[in-house]
C-alpha cells in the first residue's frame, strides 16, 4: 500500500514548506535525492532506481516509510467499530496478526487501503501519507463513541525488504525468527523497542518496523551497518510493487474503484459478505454476486517502449476497451510491465490489445498478475 507516484516526484525543487521524517538527515549523508512527495521531503533514490530494486529482490533494502499515518484505536469495542468501515473480519484478527482492508463509501469506491494490527489492548493501523487526514477524520467520526482514534505521531517507520531481510533482522533481533507473513511482535531492535509486522510493500519477504522517533536515525543505522543492506528509496519501492501486481493509491484504487473492479475480493470476508454492515456493501456484494463491467488486469506491453497510466487500451480491432493506471519499466523482467482496468470480457490473459501512447499505437497482451511471484514467509 501507498500512493500516487508520477511527475511532481520528480521536481528538483525542494519547497521549505515541506515536513521532514527523522532520517532526513540520513538520508542526505547517504547522499540521497530527495524530492516533494506527499508533503514531506523524501528520497526518490540513492545508488539508482534500477539498482536498489536489484538490490531488494537480491539481498536486502531498507526503506524510509515514515510519511505513512500511524495510529491505534483503542476499546472494547474498537475491531466492532471499525468493521462499520472496512469489509474485513477485524472481530476474529487474532492477538499479534495483521490484516490487509480497505476504507469504503457509500458508493462501494475504496476511500484508502490499510493495515490493521490486534495488539493486547488496541488495533494499530498504518494507513497512506496523502490520505493521512481524511482517513483519521472518517474513522473518528465513524467510531466516536465505541472506541478512542489516536495518531502516531512520535513514530517513524521503516520497511526492510528482500530475500535476506530475516537474517539480517535475526542477527540483531533474534525473536524475528518465528515471525510468520502479516504476523506482529515488539522487537528489541539494537536497544530500541520496535512494533514490527512480517509484511511490506515489494512482493518479498521483509518486515515494517514502527520505531520512536527519536531512535530511528539509530534504528536505521543498524539495520544499514549489516553487510547485505543498502538504502532504497521510493522510486525502488514503486518498480518492485508494480511487478508484484500490488495496488497503488490514486493510481490503480480511488473513490471510485470498488474492491471488486481492483481484483481485491478476497480482502472481504467470508462473514462480512453474509452479514454486509460495511459503507457500499449493498453494491459490493451485488457485484461479488454478479459480476463487475471492468476489471483491473496486468498488462504486458510488446517491445521496449512502456506505457504509462492513462494511456488508453483498445482490443486490436480499435474499439477502446480500458485504461492503463499504472507503468513502467520492470527491471526484474527486462521489459516494461504495466497494470489497469478493461472490460471483463477483454479481461482473460493473454488476449492482445493495443496501447495507444501519444497517438501511436504499441501492441500488447493481458497478463496475470503478479508478474514477479510473491516471496512471503508463510511457513
Amino acid at each position: 500500500m501507498a500512493e500516487r507516484l508520477d511527475e511532481p516526484l520528480l521536481e528538483e525543487s525542494v519547497s521549505p514548506d515541506l515536513k521532514q521524517t527523522p532520517l532526513n538527515a540520513l538520508h542526505r549523508e547517504r547522499g540521497a535525492k530527495l524530492v516533494p512527495f506527499a508533503g514531506y521531503e523524501m528520497p526518490v533514490q540513492f545508488e539508482g532506481i534500477i539498482a536498489e530494486h536489484q538490490h531488494t529482490r537480491a539481498r536486502a533494502s531498507l526503506f524510509d516509510v515514515s510519511h505513512m499515518g500511524q495510529a491505534t484505536l483503542a476499546g472494547e469495542d474498537a475491531a466492532a467499530a471499525l468493521e462499520t468501515l472496512v469489509p474485513g473480519d477485524i472481530l476474529n484478527l487474532a492477538q499479534g496478526r495483521t490484516r490487509y482492508t480497505l476504507l469504503t463509501n457509500e458508493a462501494g469506491g475504496i476511500v484508502d487501503d490499510l493495515m490493521v494490527t490486534r495488539q493486547a489492548d488496541h488495533l494499530y493501523l498504518v494507513f497512506n501519507a496523502s490520505r493521512k487526514e481524511k482517513d483519521l477524520a472518517l474513522i473518528g467520526a465513524g467510531v466516536e463513541g465505541r472506541a478512542r482514534l489516536g495518531e502516531l505521531k512520535d513514530r517513524a517507520l521503516l520497511a526492510l525488504q528482500g530475500p535476506q531481510a530475516a537474517a539480517v533482522l535475526a542477527r540483531l533481533a533474534p525473536d524475528c525468527a518465528g515471525m510468520a507473513f502479516m504476523s506482529a511482535r515488539t522487537l528489541n531492535i539494537g536497544g530500541v523497542p520496535c512494533l514490527t509486522t512480517r509484511s511490506g510493500y515489494t512482493g518479498e519477504d521483509g518486515f515494517e518496523i514502527s520505531v520512536p522517533a527519536e531512535s530511528a536515525e539509530q534504528t536505521a543505522r543498524a539495520l544499514l551497518d549489516e553487510p547485505e543492506v543498502k538504502p532504497a528509496g521510493l522510486g525502488a519501492r514503486d518498480t518492485l510493487r508494480l511487478e508484484a501486481g500490488l495496488c497503488l493509491y490514486g493510481n490503480d484504487i480511488d473513490e471510485t474503484t470498488t474492491p471488486v473492479e481492483a481484483a481485491l475480493s478476497w480482502t472481504i470476508a467470508k462473514r462480512r459478505r453474509a452479514e454486509g454492515g460495511f459503507p457500499g456493501a449493498g453494491l459490493i456484494l451485488e457485484q461479488l454476486a454478479h459480476g463487475v463491467a471492468r476489471r483491473r488486469v496486468g498488462l504486458l506491453p510488446d517491445g521496449k517502449a512502456p506505457v504509462r497510466a492513462h494511456a488508453s487500451i483498445t482490443n486490436r480491432d480499435g474499439a477502446p476497451i480500458g485504461e492503463v493506471t499504472s507503468g513502467g519499466y520492470g527491471p526484474s523482467m527486462g521489459h516494461p510491465v504495466a497494470m489497469g482496468y478493461v472490460e471483463t470480457d477483454h479481461a482473460g490473459a493473454e488476449q492482445p490489445v493495443t496501447f495507444m501512447v501519444r497517438g501511436k499505437p504499441l501492441p500488447g497482451r493481458i497478463r496475470d498478475l503478479p508478474f514477479v511471484a510473491h516471496r512471503y514467509y508463510k511457513p
